[in-house]
């Protein structure tokens, strides 16, 4: 039985006798030391430019040769870029995963608190780099409470997946004062309505109510006025003849003038002229004699 690998013969592997091989990377052996009809072939350390492609295996005789294809896949590195992250509570939070060197392009998935994230909260793009593949994830989410986030990468041929970890720090936010200040504005705004409304009522009600207080004191005095009016227009009609003096009486009192101010002394030919101050506090006496020639003054007496 001879082994060849990408056409080129790596192994003899006699029934019977030594084993020969082109170098130590490929062995063989019985599956089983009874059973000799089956033969294990391996290669160590392989590399998908010298040993990818197809595998033969031959045996001497009327025996077809039969073949396999070797496909090798190569893992690369991951790493989540930035670190770990401290955001405030219900922000949008990003994470970004490199993949480096992956043949073929490497599968990225993302978990949080070993829980699988939703495929539509991230995106992978990959780019080819030389003869590997390179990739990019975006994961986006918003942040609630702590958590460890983590990034896989993997290939058909990884028994697990290659991955890269960071920690989620969710800071509490700040309280919200806006909600309150609406609240204590509204409420200050309706009081100061009602306060408004309140005191527009006090006054017009305190209005109404000395408006008949005004009225009756307006009455009151417009009857005092008419009153006062009809008792000066009374004593306006007649008045006192304070020059008045009766027959032989030599002197007067202001209370015996007549209306003129004119009075006959004695009933003789003179006459005398009282004149009063408007006060009524003293008054004059003018003697008059009155003789054939006429009328002539010879005596004036003033009495206060």
């Amino acid at each position: 039985m001879t082994w060849s690998v990408r056409g080129f013969m790596v192994l003899n592997f006699p029934i019977t006798g030594n084993l020969t091989t082109a170098s130590n990377q490929f062995s063989a052996r019985f599956c089983s030391s009874v059973d000799t009809s089956c033969v294990e072939f391996t290669i160590h350390n392989v590399t998908r430019s010298g040993e990818a492609g197809p595998v033969i295996c031959s045996v001497l005789g009327d025996y077809e040769r039969k073949t396999a294809h070797l496909y090798i896949q190569e893992s690369g590195t991951v790493n989540v870029k930035g670190g770990n992250v401290t955001v405030k509570q219900d922000q949008q939070v990003e994470f970004q995963c490199v993949t480096s060197a992956w043949f073929p392009t490497a599968s990225v998935s993302w978990t949080r608190n070993g829980q699988a994230v939703s495929s539509s909260l991230y995106n992978t793009t990959s780019m080819a780099d030389g003869d590997t593949f390179n990739s990019t994830s975006v994961l986006k989410f918003q942040a609630v409470s702590n958590a460890m986030v983590e990034c896989r990468a993997t290939v058909l041929s990884l028994a697990s997946p290659q991955s890269s970890s960071v920690f989620l720090v969710v800071v509490p936010k700040p309280p919200d004062w806006t909600v309150l200040i609406a609240v204590v504005v509204s409420i200050g705004g309706f009081a100061l309505l009602a306060l408004l409304i309140i005191g527009i009522i006090f006054c017009c009600k305190r209005r109404r109510e000395k408006q008949p207080i005004y009225q009756d004191e307006m009455r009151r005095v417009r009857t005092q006025s008419q009153i006062s009016s009809v008792t000066a227009a009374g004593k306006r009609q007649g008045q006192e003849n304070a020059g008045y003096l009766p027959e032989g009486q030599t002197s007067v009192a202001p209370s015996e003038l007549s209306d003129s101010g004119f009075f006959q002394a004695n009933g003789s030919n003179v006459f005398e002229v009282a004149d009063t101050n408007q006060a009524g506090r003293g008054y004059s006496v003018a003697h008059i004699t009155v003789g054939e020639s006429g009328v002539r003054k010879h005596r004036h007496v003033t009495i206060v």
